[in-house]
């Protein structure tokens, strides 16, 4: 399960945009001291660093699926309560947090709609409920040329863009549907640089999400031939990414 890589692995694949979108993601929902706040669906601790630098380890809970991840949290993080836990049932009680933040999970989740109800469950009434997922639905996700070849290559091949949140409003209904009240929707974006094809290509050859699944599943002639269109596109130079995430606040 791509899930289950390696900590590091993340890092070098969705970490260089998750960092500083952590950041907007965080301002955005106004995080200060004396707050409470859990991390759903933490990953390796992208967000829950972020969190701890704001507020301290005791304010601080994080959840994931992944043992792997949480192993990474939990070293990452002194002080952390880190336990494995999908979104869709969070081992806390009504009420026990200010916040409750999912950045880049919604669209993984198996149950968005259940996840994000829990999530409003273990705020309570007051509390706030933040979500981030990539713009994968057009053209100004993280991935989109990456995607944009793939169908180029195989137009049968199923990207990202049909993930649950990722349109433009689609997010929103989630919370709708899910019972929480929208009090903002943003369109965050960051900038990622690369000093040269190669390293932007090498961390999707290590398994990481879809995209890095999708490059371990191709035949060696069909990644040589994904990897060749990519890099005659991108060319071997210097460049940058722009990356885009529909973020959206709600209350119970």
């Amino acid at each position: 399960m791509w899930c289950d890589v390696a900590a590091e692995s993340y890092d070098r694949f969705m970490g260089r945009y998750a960092g500083p979108l952590a950041d907007r993601f965080l301002d955005l929902a106004r995080v200060r001291p004396g707050q409470r706040v859990l991390d759903v669906g933490c990953g390796p601790g992208t967000l829950t660093t972020r969190l701890v630098d704001r507020l301290g380890a005791a304010a601080v809970a994080a959840v994931d699926p992944s043992p792997p991840f949480l192993e990474a949290v939990r070293e990452r993080c002194p002080g952390v309560v880190a336990r494995e836990a999908a979104a869709e049932d969070l081992p806390f009680a009504d009420g026990s947090f200010d916040v409750a933040l999912a950045s880049l999970v919604v669209h993984f989740m198996a149950d968005p709609v259940a996840g994000l109800r829990e999530m409003g469950r273990v705020v309570g009434t007051g509390g706030l409920i933040g979500a981030s997922v990539w713009d994968h639905a057009s053209e100004t996700g993280p991935l989109a040329t990456f995607w944009s070849t793939v169908r180029e290559l195989d137009p049968g091949a199923t990207t990202e863009a049909g993930l649950a949140g990722v349109a433009e409003g689609a997010l929103a209904e989630l919370c709708d549907d899910a019972g929480l009240r929208v009090v903002d929707v943003d369109r965050l974006t960051v900038t990622v640089g690369y000093e040269s094809f190669a390293q932007w290509w090498e961390p999707f050859t290590l398994g990481v999400g879809p995209a890095g699944a999708r490059v371990q599943a191709l035949s060696a002639d069909h990644r040589e031939a994904l990897r060749g269109t990519l890099e005659r596109r991108l060319g071997t130079g210097a460049f940058e990414v722009r990356a885009s995430a529909w973020t959206v606040l709600a209350r119970p």
